[in-house]
């Protein structure tokens, strides 16, 4: 893939100084992932003087940051993570639901980010699990994978979860996979809906009640009690969006799927279109007007400002298993749906997918093409004296 016109590191070495001076509120890890892009590939964190076999042409290759925020650092993250999930991979068809929360909370989200987005988690794979093992419904433990993204199209607030499921689930005393009743449907939306509304509010008056939220700046008069329970009334008043997409295929479909969302930033780099220095245009989709591709233009301050806001606490785990894909049951209950559904074990034919075991980093020569063979570890004063052609040894 060609390198983007305009990259986040771009808008960054132009105007990141003078944003970081305007914004004296940003936390330490936003400041530390801020600098980590800006170094992302740099002298700054050293790197390689590598070699090409077949044509001996030589070139320096910088060291990347892999900060999981950073636009440049994620691809082979993924890979390494989806090669891990393929022994979790089941032989049926699989549901990706997607919950939202709704406008209103959003300015809770400014000062009470990890509780929101921890509440949202738990709300969602709770709610799905609950409703699953209702006989009406289902009446089967269901595996969830959790995948949190905090953003919309053109980087506003826009906290939802990803959940993926495997249609069906193992019977209450594990003797049987239980298959969804109807082809094509697997969970009823709008109970989802309302029983994962009623658990969120139930975890935010709990936080209220003991005195855990940090209530300032524009939320400072849900202080008032009776504010508060007008606050909270008016969450029920609507119903809260859960989206329900059409079962996909199998366990060599998932992995192409997850693809698309694990990993995800906040703006890839190839959405960049043009920066003169001081105004940033990106693409981004209309999704209320059937996806129509649109361009949206905002000066370099506002970009980096919303860029920030989706940068996640330190420690924050973005990706999460529950239900029979919990990390503590994972292993036995997979090989337990595995035989119920009677294969010992489900093959994943790894040529038709984008995932492979993961490789030694390399790269290609831009002269011949070939793989260009890893060189020793550099100090950044090396590489820096290697570019401007005096000797180092």
């Amino acid at each position: 893939m060609s390198r983007p016109a305009v990259e986040v590191a771009d808008i960054l070495y132009a105007q990141g100084h003078t944003f970081l001076e305007q914004h004296p509120w940003l936390s330490v890890q936003q400041r530390s992932v801020l600098r980590a892009i800006t170094r992302c590939r740099t002298a700054a964190l050293g790197g390689h003087l590598d070699r090409c076999d077949a044509c001996g042409h030589q070139a320096i290759s910088y060291n990347s940051c892999r900060n999981r925020h950073c636009p440049k650092c994620q691809a082979q993250a993924r890979e390494r993570w989806l090669h891990a999930r393929e022994r979790d991979l089941l032989d049926v068809p699989y549901v990706h639901v997607v919950f939202t929360l709704p406008h209103a909370l959003l300015p809770l989200a400014y000062r009470n980010s990890a509780r929101l987005y921890t509440w949202l988690f738990q709300a969602s794979a709770t709610t799905l699990r609950e409703v699953a093992a209702d006989p009406r419904h289902l009446g089967a433990e269901v595996g969830v994978l959790s995948i949190l993204h905090t953003w919309g199209q053109t980087l506003v607030r826009h906290p939802h979860v990803h959940c993926v499921v495997p249609a069906g689930g193992l019977s209450p005393d594990h003797q049987r996979w239980i298959h969804p009743k109807y082809a094509g449907f697997f969970l009823p939306v709008k109970v989802l809906s309302r029983v994962f509304r009623g658990k969120f509010v139930e975890a935010l008056r709990r936080a209220y009640d003991r005195n855990e939220l940090d209530l300032a700046g524009a939320t400072e008069p849900l202080r008032d009690p009776v504010q508060w329970h007008a606050f909270v009334d008016a969450l029920f008043e609507s119903d809260w969006v859960v989206y329900a997409k059409p079962a996909f295929g199998g366990a060599s479909a998932v992995l192409r799927y997850l693809g698309r969302y694990t990993h995800r930033v906040a703006i890839s780099n190839h959405r960049l279109l043009t920066f003169d220095g001081d105004r940033v245009s990106f693409q981004w989709k209309d999704y209320a007007r059937a996806n129509r591709s649109s361009t949206m233009t905002l000066s370099a301050m506002e970009f980096l400002r919303r860029f920030v806001q989706h940068i996640l606490p330190r420690g924050f785990v973005r990706i999460r298993q529950s239900g029979f894909l919990a990390n503590t049951c994972r292993t036995a209950r997979v090989a337990l749906a595995r035989t119920l559904l009677g294969a010992a074990r489900t093959t994943v034919a790894t040529a038709s997918m984008t995932t492979e075991a993961p490789t030694v980093d390399t790269w290609a020569c831009p002269r011949c093409g070939a793989a260009m063979i890893l060189g020793p570890i550099l100090s950044a004063l090396q590489l820096t004296t290697i570019a401007l052609g005096f000797d180092t040894s």
